[in-house]
């Protein structure tokens, strides 16, 4: 092939000749063409990541991703249709049902298939017109086939692939047919009223009077229609509402109608008197912005949540009407959606891909090296990986296993990168001291941003769940000072005491605190001179604050930057909006295998099923509408709801950590009748359901699906770690 592929470069925002671009000048090009047989002659091939371009002039085949079928086996054989063809596709060995993998079917040169839907009235031999690509033209009906079959038509392509047209508008345009008015020739304009407006539209080529032809306008929205768009979430208490400057801004719900508590906070603020809403009402959101002279460095910071903003654009368009329309949706409508815009983003097989080249003995860095050395346009490419002297073709299962090892090296606490949770050892928080144990740590967490936006934009999983915190970092989400609790439950928990205290002067606090990086013991300010200002009960707020801003993000601040640049380099940030963090958890490490015999086993049970315990038949109803009711969503949701993730640890239930880091079994407890529940009884157990005495198996079934997401309220017990089921 006379074609070469070359060695993809390229540096991220910040730093400047990096090791990876100037690495990347040093290898070895590649044969742009890689057939199966010929890849089992590239082992001496050096790791790293190569660009191979494409050739649209030329396209023998087309690749496509292809999901297998439910009942199909390795080796069983079933039908797709991929570039109007129906093919037979062999299952290849080592994948399962639900899977992707990719097929290549044979591309007719010069033609492009289209589906029409036979008119009524239309018999086999009979003609009906179609308008395809702003062009009527007439088929024939096919022998057997009747009114409402769809019939598969070949229709020449276009000599070159064309760009969409931009709209003029953020909010795209709408496309409206008409019929083209008697005496108007092809070239004509002509007017018409479309849209409330007059409008003249030009007569299209071929085109003849009596015949339709489509067209687009621009979508106008009002200044209140703009403000009535809102993503409701139902989840923590806030909205993102749309402003006129097209751009997201979190709203507390209810926000208008607490008047009164407002007033009464106020007092007790100007009392110096801490209350416990005072410390709920901390709401902080990270805002990262390029700088205004060098768009390659970029701040990081939180600021409060009702002063965030976020921009809908996507490629010049607003997506804030979509994103309004699908919120609400569930989780697999979401993703169905999140699918369809992914689809648009990516680099289509013609116009090249890059091949990923890496020793299973030098994983992480080789994965790590060749990632970074990839140009940021190049990351929506198809990614094709291969393992050094190991012959084969991804087509499908190599990515899937790249993307398990990789992720279970990097997330691994012996590299320093990150560490465990503080209350669950499932996931994983950013390491503050990873910059004293490897000197490339921000180089390693921007490929670390990379490797997971990969992932969800090429529909992978990764073997490690994340702290919550860090999921609304990705996603521009509220932080509340409850989410301080996954980092450290200690200073958690003391900062709620402070709440119980008449004189916090009395403690001695100020404004720094004390942090012990690898032996050595150093003292941070919150403010400016903070070692000489005293903590009292009329700055209490602001050291709570201070101290929030510095646990959830200014300990871990260029951790957390480059980790977000080097995703958002593959998704764009305003597609995510469409899902909370918990869903975003759900598509990075997928849905659970849960066993539910084994989570009933591994259960203790209090107050009045403490006797009967799993014999009770309230608890026998639980378990039974949890085990052949519930979807696997549904049972991640309780997961997620009970335990704060939905990781299951490899051993089992048996081994499920609670909220002190000790080994603890979930607890089923009697839920009060409804009004005087509290989960205020919650508050040492370490996961926690609240079952009530319902009299019939139906009654419970309906309140386990009202309080549990996506499709109901769930209710915000005082722990994260406790859920209520409750009558009413």
């Amino acid at each position: 092939m006379g074609n070469e592929a070359s060695s993809a470069s390229s540096s991220y925002p910040g730093e400047t000749g990096s090791s990876a671009a100037r690495s990347s000048s040093t290898r070895t090009s590649a044969p742009s063409s890689m057939p199966a047989d010929q890849s089992r002659q590239n082992t001496d091939l050096r790791p790293g990541a190569y660009a191979v371009p494409g050739n649209p002039n030329r396209r023998p085949n087309q690749q496509f991703y292809v999901t297998v079928p439910r009942g199909v086996r390795p080796g069983h054989e079933f039908p797709v249709l991929a570039g109007g063809h129906q093919l037979m596709v062999r299952c290849p060995a080592g994948v399962r049902t639900g899977d992707r993998i990719v097929v290549s079917a044979p591309n007719r040169r010069g033609t492009e298939a289209y589906m029409a839907t036979v008119p009524v009235g239309v018999g086999p031999g009979d003609q009906f017109p179609v308008l395809v690509n702003n062009q009527q033209m007439m088929v024939t009906c096919p022998p057997g086939v009747g009114p409402g079959m769809q019939v598969r038509i070949m229709v020449p392509s276009q000599p070159q692939r064309q760009t969409q047209q931009q709209s003029s508008s953020p909010f795209g345009d709408t496309m409206y047919e008409v019929v083209v008015p008697q005496g108007v020739r092809p070239g004509q304009p002509f007017a018409l009223i479309a849209n409330g407006q007059r409008v003249m539209v030009t007569c299209p080529p071929r085109a003849a009077p009596g015949q339709k032809i489509q067209f687009r306008l621009p979508i106008q929205m009002s200044t209140d229609e703009i403000k009535s768009i809102k993503l409701s979430y139902e989840k923590e208490g806030w909205t993102r509402c749309l402003n006129t400057d097209l751009q997201f801004l979190w709203v507390r719900q209810g926000g208008d109608e607490a008047g009164e508590g407002k007033a009464a906070e106020a007092e007790h603020k100007q009392a110096g008197v801490l209350t416990k809403k005072m410390i709920d009402d901390i709401a902080l959101v990270r805002e990262l912005k390029a700088d205004a002279q060098d768009a390659t460095q970029w701040s990081i910071r939180l600021i409060p949540a009702e002063e965030s903003s976020m921009s809908t654009l996507v490629s010049g368009r607003s997506l804030a009407q979509d994103l309004a329309r699908h919120v609400t949706a569930s989780f697999d409508q979401k993703e169905q959606w999140f699918r369809a815009q992914i689809a648009q983003l990516q680099v289509p097989w013609e116009e090249g891909h890059i091949r990923v080249h890496v020793r299973r003995s030098n994983l992480l860095m080789d994965s790590m090296e060749a990632v970074e050395s990839i140009r940021k346009d190049d990351m929506r490419k198809i990614f094709r990986f291969e393992f050094q002297h190991e012959p084969g073709v991804d087509a499908g299962g190599v990515a899937r296993e790249w993307f398990h090892l990789v992720s279970e090296h990097l997330f691994n606490p012996e590299i320093a990168l990150f560490t465990y949770s503080a209350i669950n050892q499932m996931c994983m928080q950013i390491n503050p001291t990873s910059g004293l144990c490897n000197e490339e740590h921000l180089k390693m967490f921007h490929f670390c941003g990379r490797l997971l936006g990969k992932a969800l934009f090429d529909r992978q999983i990764v073997s490690s769940h994340l702290v919550a915190p860090l999921y609304k970092h990705i996603l521009s989400w509220p932080l509340l000072m409850s989410d301080l609790e996954a980092l450290d439950s200690d200073v958690y928990q003391n900062l709620v005491k402070l709440s119980d205290i008449d004189d916090v002067e009395m403690l001695c606090l100020d404004f720094t605190v004390t942090e012990n990086a690898m032996g050595e013991v150093q003292q941070v300010s919150l403010k400016e001179d903070g070692e000489n200002v005293t903590v009292t009960n009329d700055n209490i707020e602001e050291y709570i604050r201070l101290q929030c801003t510095y646990r959830l993000l200014d300990r871990v601040k260029e951790q957390t930057k480059y980790l977000l640049l080097g995703f958002y380099e593959v998704i764009p940030e305003p597609l995510l909006s469409v899902f909370d963090f918990q869903e975003l958890e759900l598509l990075l490490c997928g849905l659970p295998d849960i066993s539910t015999d084994d989570w009933l086993q591994n259960s203790e049970y209090t107050g009045d099923y403490e006797r009967k315990g799993a014999n009770h038949k309230v608890v026998k109803w639980f378990w039974e509408v949890v085990r052949d009711d519930f979807s696997m969503e549904q049972r991640a949701r309780l997961l997620q709801f009970t335990t704060g993730t939905s990781g299951v640890p490899a051993s089992g239930f048996a081994m499920l950590q609670g909220n002190d880091g000790n080994i603890r079994k979930l607890w089923v407890n009697l839920a009060e009748a409804a009004g005087a529940a509290d989960a205020a009884n919650a508050d040492n157990a370490a996961h926690a359901t609240n079952a009530p005495l319902s009299p019939q198996h139906h009654q419970l079934d309906q309140q386990e699906r009202v309080h549990l997401p996506p499709r109901a309220h769930l209710l915000q017990p005082d722990r994260p770690s406790a859920l209520r089921f409750q009558e009413g």
